[in-house]
């Protein structure tokens, strides 16, 4: 599913092309996503202009005037794109924003997994309340982790992508950001030392920050706002490498299921102990 380097590559393609345009009109196809779509969106949007593109965790967050927002999942094959409103919409073109620009915001997503949300930035909606923090800001950093991890016997890949802790560490990062950071991820989190925190906190910020710069990952379904794929996928260390020789070592990589989630890691590089 895009997980917070797509939701970013996301935000900054649609920013340019959004910020600063009206609403002119919200054309709803399929209402049927993950939690339907409000009846009166068309109405509650319409002649509204957009203030800016945000991102919290894995949502798109589209701040209008007054306060209100519109807050946009991706799901598990979401995504956005921009397009001439003449073009015929596609299949799964479930929901679309036409702009004053000329342009039209369409919401692509064949398995209806994500969502459109509406809230107000003084009233979060619940989806965005109790989130931990953004792993690209200041605060967080190894002592943050160390002071969250302390006594839990949890593995620290399930901890690592636990948004109560850190938000958008998604299977990929957190498979990867381990393998940089030479931690095991099946190591309970409160035995982690605070240097090996330390250098866990660095490792997701190096991995997202890279993801980030080359526009995401695309495994599957993943485009784009102007329709190109991700490429940090040719630079993934163990993720979906099982066997193939580590990048680093030779060491063939190893595959595990915890927390019902595929992992990688190298056992050399990687070790339990």
């Amino acid at each position: 599913m895009p997980e917070l380097p797509e939701v970013e590559t996301t935000r900054r393609g649609i920013e340019p092309h959004v910020v600063g345009q009206r609403i002119e009109d919200v054309i709803v196809r399929d209402a049927r996503l993950r939690w339907p779509v409000r009846a009166d969106l068309g109405d509650f949007l319409r002649a509204r202009p957009v203030e800016a593109v945000e991102r919290r965790a894995k949502y798109l967050l589209l701040c209008l005037d007054r306060g209100d927002r519109i807050l946009i999942h991706l799901g598990m094959s979401g995504s956005l794109r921009l397009d001439d409103p003449a073009n015929p919409p596609r299949k799964h073109d479930h929901v679309e924003w036409r702009l004053g620009n000329g342009r039209a915001l369409r919401l692509h997503d064949p398995r209806r997994f994500g969502a459109v949300l509406t809230d107000h930035a003084d009233d979060p909606h619940r989806r965005l309340r109790n989130l931990g923090p953004e792993p690209l800001d200041p605060d967080f950093d190894g002592a943050y982790l160390a002071g969250r991890f302390a006594g839990r016997r949890v593995a620290v890949k399930q901890a690592i992508m636990n948004a109560d802790i850190v938000v958008g560490v998604g299977n990929i990062y957190a498979s990867e950001a381990l393998f940089l950071a030479g931690i095991h991820p099946g190591m309970p989190a409160g035995q982690l030392a605070p240097d090996a925190c330390d250098a866990l906190a660095a490792a997701i910020r190096q991995v997202l920050a890279a993801a980030i710069e080359q526009g995401g990952t695309t495994l599957r379904d993943f485009l784009a706002p102007s329709g190109t794929p991700g490429y940090f996928r040719q630079t993934l260390n163990v993720y979906e490498r099982t066997d193939q020789p580590c990048r680093r070592c030779g060491t063939p990589v190893e595959r595990v299921v915890m927390g019902q989630r595929s992992t990688w890691f190298c056992p050399a590089c990687q070790p339990e102990d």
